[in-house]
This record gives structure tokens, C-alpha cells and sequence, in this order.
């Protein structure tokens, strides 16, 4: 049994508080908050194939310390995860990893949508969480950019009661637009060439197939208020919409190339100050639904590489947290807003069961973030030099308690 004396509810209250453990230990909680563990909606943990960037045994360690004890990862990996035979496989690799540190971390996985492997929909849809489209390029190649395959990856998903996740960019459009922009070096040139359109475009698209198939439609990443308008208007008009924005489209603008460069170089790109703060107020209305980190790691080698050759994606799991907590210090969002965009809604759109995981916050704790404490195997985050207060100071999953420091 752990018991946590003294310590505050999400409401204000003090109280002791136990937990189911083999361990047998007392942590006084005085100056701490109790909130339940956070869900991560949107990892690439890299694993199969990409783990000179990340494997589960470096990410899981990543999650814990960033108060997370459920992913879901997306199946862009080498080789895609596209049919059953590489789910399990995928399953198989994941669980000796976790295993190997002892970490029990809880995970799921997105199918991705291919359209030579439609008939592996219902082979799968008990094992994943969801089916992912890309509708613009991104790291691999699962782009699916024909109105056809599109068309039949929304009715199979509806008719599989599957939940579609979208990476909405138009393909045709950043094919066009990159022929403008093909002598252009600078980064802020991403941003300029997947611009408002590419995204827009994308987005209405999604939003029309799932009211004409009824598909259970979860839009991805979301950065710009005009995206965040459209989906306003279908979830006014009835149609099954939940969209996900990310820590790095809140914290971080088109101002950020200037010093970070191709570090923060990511699909979809930053936009201007004017979006984040439209995501903000979406925040404030509740119509943003889930915050996921998008934890896309890639090497310094890689990212140091020339606009054009650098990989898209940035490191997520271990910050999203923690910026949040110093937001609400801030004032700009509170502790409940940020259980509902964790947790609460993760939990209702992919109809997941709840579990006793808990974290404990030190909502006075100032740590600045830096390389050398990160537990991702890239070791290094775009928020490097960043101070925040606000920090998870305890992850508890499955009656184990780690002990954390920043």
C-alpha cells in the first residue's frame, strides 16, 4: 500500500490517499496536487526501424517523467504498421522493451490507412485504437491523396465503427506550392509553402467525408483559426468531429525560426501569434478537445541538416505537462482544462477504460529544461533554456511509484 498524506484534490480539498501497491511506503503530499495520469494521443516512439531517434525504452522513461502513462503511437514506422501481421509484431517489440526497464506503461496503436491493404480494416480494428490517414506527406510514406482511397478509408472506418485520425494537408496543394518555393533555403519557408490553404483545404475535406459517411472523424494537430472555425461550425451542425491541437502550436510561432531554425521544423508547421492565441480562446470555449505532444523525435545530426533535407518533427512526450502546469500558473488555462484535454476527453472519443494512475504536481517547483535531464534518446527539446513552474514530481502506474526530478 502507498499512502500519500496531506495532499490537495483538483478541487482545492486536502486529504490522505491510498494506493494498491506491493511497495509498502508513506510520501507526504504537503504543497503537492493529486490529479489522475495523463494520456499522450499522438507518440512516434520510432519503434520498428527508426531507433537511432527513439525506442520504447528511452520514451517510456520520457512519458513517466512527463506525468503520461498511456500513449498511442502512430504506425508511420519502418516498415508502416499497415496490416495485422506488423501490429502484432509491433506489440511483441513494444512489450520487451517496456519490459527490459520495467516500465508498465500503457499503449495503444493506430492502424495506418494504405490503399493496397484496405481488407487488413477489419483484421485490425480490435487492436488498435484507431485508423490513421495522412492526407499531406510527413515522415514515410503512407500519403493517401486520391479522392478514391480517401472515400473508402471513411466508409470502412464508419462501417467498422473506427475511429479516423487525419493528418489534414493537402498533398496536391504542397505539390503545387513547392514549385514557388524550390530555391528557397530559410526554414521559415515551411511554414510559408504548407501555408493556411494547404491545412484549410485538408481539414473541410475530412470534415465533408465524415458527414457524409458518419465517420467518427478525430482531426489531428490542428494550427490555424481557420481550421478551428470550420470545425465549429460542423460540430454545430451536428457532424462527429474531435480535434487535437499541440504544445508546440500554444507555445511556439513563426517567430521561433528565426533563432531554433530546422529544429522546429514540423508537419503542420508553426504558424503566427494570431492562431495560438485562437487555439487559446478555443481552449477557454472547450471546443479543443485533446492536446497530444506529436513526440517526433529525430537526431541534432539530422535536424542540423539544410531546409530541405532536415525532417520534419520535434520531442513532446516529457514537456507537454509541464508547460501546461506553468500556463496555468500564468493563468492562461486551469488545472481542470487540463485533465479534460489529458485525460477526460482522451478517454470519452476513444472509448478507453479508466485506470488508478495517478500523478502528483508541485505546482511551485521551477526547473529550467535542459538536454542532459531529458530521458528521450534524441536529448534535445526546442523549449531548451525555457524555466517553467509547475512540474510532475510522481508518476504512479499500476501500483508502482516513480520518483521524478527535473
Amino acid at each position: 500500500m502507498i499512502r500519500i498524506k496531506n495532499v490537495l484534490t483538483l478541487e482545492g480539498d486536502k486529504i490522505d490517499f491510498s494506493l494498491d501497491s506491493e511497495e509498502e511506503r508513506t510520501i507526504d503530499g504537503k504543497g503537492l496536487t493529486l490529479l489522475p495520469a495523463m494520456i499522450d494521443p499522438h507518440v512516434h516512439f520510432r519503434t520498428p526501424g527508426l531507433e537511432h531517434k527513439e525506442n520504447w525504452e528511452t520514451a517510456a522513461k520520457a512519458a513517466i517523467y512527463g506525468g503520461i502513462t498511456t500513449v498511442f503511437d502512430m504506425p508511420n514506422t519502418l516498415p508502416p504498421t499497415i496490416t495485422l501481421e506488423r501490429v502484432l509484431e509491433k506489440k511483441s517489440l513494444i512489450e520487451q522493451q517496456l519490459k527490459n526497464i520495467d516500465i508498465p506503461l500503457h499503449f495503444k496503436l493506430y492502424l495506418g490507412a494504405d490503399k493496397f491493404h484496405f481488407d487488413q480494416i477489419s483484421l485490425c480494428k480490435n487492436q488498435v485504437v484507431g485508423l490513421k490517414v495522412f492526407m499531406g506527406s510527413s515522415t514515410g510514406n503512407l500519403v493517401m491523396d486520391d479522392d478514391s482511397s480517401l472515400h473508402a478509408a471513411f466508409s470502412l472506418a464508419a462501417a467498422h465503427d473506427l475511429l479516423l485520425a487525419v493528418h489534414a494537408e493537402d498533398e496536391a496543394l504542397i505539390q503545387e506550392r513547392k514549385v514557388l518555393f524550390q530555391h528557397r533555403t530559410d526554414p521559415k519557408t515551411h511554414s510559408e509553402l504548407r501555408n493556411d490553404e494547404v491545412a484549410v483545404r485538408a481539414t473541410a475535406k475530412a470534415i465533408e467525408l465524415s458527414r457524409l459517411y458518419k465517420t467518427r472523424l478525430h482531426l489531428l494537430h490542428i494550427g490555424t483559426k481557420r481550421e478551428v472555425e470550420l470545425i465549429r461550425r460542423a460540430k454545430q451542425e451536428g457532424v462527429f468531429v474531435t480535434f487535437e491541437t499541440t504544445p508546440h502550436h500554444l507555445f511556439l510561432t513563426v517567430d521561433d525560426y528565426e533563432k531554433l531554425g530546422t529544429k522546429v521544423q514540423m508537419n503542420p508547421p508553426l504558424r503566427t501569434q494570431e492562431n495560438a492565441e485562437a487555439l487559446w480562446e478555443a481552449i477557454h470555449d472547450g471546443l479543443i478537445d485533446t492536446i497530444g505532444s506529436d513526440h517526433a523525435p529525430h537526431t541534432l545530426a539530422e535536424k542540423a541538416q539544410v531546409y530541405g533535407k532536415a525532417p520534419s518533427g520535434i520531442p513532446g512526450v516529457e514537456t507537454t505537462l509541464p508547460l501546461l502546469l506553468d500556463a496555468c500558473n500564468k493563468g492562461k488555462i486551469t488545472l481542470k482544462q487540463i485533465v479534460r484535454l489529458m485525460r477526460e476527453r482522451i478517454q470519452e472519443i476513444y472509448r478507453l477504460a479508466s485506470n488508478d494512475d495517478f500523478i502528483l504536481v508541485d505546482m511551485q517547483k521551477k526547473a529550467t529544461i535542459s538536454s542532459h535531464s531529458l530521458k528521450t534518446k534524441c536529448k534535445w527539446s526546442p523549449y531548451e533554456g525555457r524555466e517553467l513552474q509547475g512540474w510532475p514530481v510522481y508518476t504512479f502506474i499500476k501500483g508502482k511509484v516513480y520518483e521524478l526530478s527535473a
